[in-house]
């Protein structure tokens, strides 16, 4: 049922598996900052609510 409201696509895949690959390189490296998503909400409530 699932793939009938969303087919597969191998190349989509694909490239989502390279992009998922390229993020825990960058977590690994220290390139980029995490941020909590507790507080991600947070901030986007804040900027809606505002």
């Amino acid at each position: 049922m699932l793939a009938s409201i969303t087919p597969l696509n191998s190349e989509i895949d694909k490239l989502w598996v390279k992009e998922a690959h390229k993020r825990k390189e960058e977590i690994d490296s220290d390139s980029v900052t995490l941020v909590d998503g507790d507080e991600v909400f947070k901030k986007i409530s804040q900027r809606f609510n505002s």
